[in-house]
């Protein structure tokens, strides 16, 4: 994850208790990625690792990177046979001697990364020539609802949450042009609506802004917290409440590149 002025912080057990439809819904990208037996690949943004373990079981050779310690610390425990090590992947390099990767895969993390251009300069030293990028993240208007709900209440509270908001939703021109004007090839990419249910009943939208609205909430008092989330899920509930079901209003960005610089 990348680094902010305001630090996002991560829980690594609430993330995989209820947070697991993140890695989840990935799984899609890995068919996209399409890893061969013997490849080796970069998972970049890793979280707690199950996604690696996934591309692993496809015969790759796959290792992760996490900017998040508690994350990796997880993964470790969970997939001991795999390689995972802390990188801020807006400075990430390889290491003296490691061969550049065949893939670079990224699911539900580049938008955490405020700095796209050295995002994908690192990415593309870390490929070899040919070598592609697989990524899927928040794009334009990724939330957007949750985000107007949550910013409301910051801003009635007299908190300048533009200071700290913590993400980078790109529509596809804007990526495409990055990722071009570093080297890349772009094969595919498509902004789409991908309304993602946050498990959990009554408490989806509480875990969601627990696990990902640290940067936003901090300093600010738990009972006011408990106040925010409280008018967000009153203002939301018409929205994205159907069926005792949060219903969050996803939209993701999927892109495949080859590297040819």
């Amino acid at each position: 994850m990348s680094k902010k002025t305001i630090e996002q912080k991560w829980d690594a057990q609430h993330y995989d208790q209820k947070i697991g439809y993140v890695s989840q819904l990935g799984v899609g990208l890995i068919e996209l990625l399409a890893p061969q037996p013997g490849e080796r690949i970069l998972d970049l943004g890793c979280g707690t690792g199950d996604l690696a373990q996934q591309i692993a079981q496809r015969g790759a050779v796959c290792a992760g990177v996490d900017y998040s310690s508690a994350m990796i610390e997880t993964a470790k425990e969970k997939y001991p046979d795999l390689s995972f090590r802390i990188a801020d992947a807006e400075q990430f390099r390889l290491e003296e001697g490691e061969e550049r990767y065949d893939a670079v895969f990224s699911n539900a993390a580049l938008h955490w990364m405020k700095r796209p251009e050295a995002v994908i300069e690192s990415v593309g030293l870390a490929l070899r020539p040919g070598g592609r990028f697989a990524a899927e993240f928040g794009g334009m208007g990724n939330v957007g609802a949750i985000v107007g709900a949550l910013t409301n209440e910051l801003e009635r509270i007299g908190i300048d949450w533009k200071t700290r908001f913590p993400w980078y939703f790109p529509s596809v021109g804007q990526y495409t042009s990055l990722l071009e004007q570093g080297g890349f090839e772009v094969h595919y990419a498509e902004l789409y609506d991908r309304p993602t249910p946050l498990g959990s009943g009554e408490d989806g939208l509480n875990n969601w802004l627990l696990a990902f609205a640290g940067s936003l909430m901090e300093g600010i008092e738990p009972e006011t917290q408990q106040e925010i989330a409280e008018n967000c899920a009153a203002a939301l509930k018409p929205k994205l409440y159907r069926d005792g079901e949060w219903i969050a209003d996803y939209r993701r960005l999927r892109v495949m590149a080859a590297f040819h610089q």
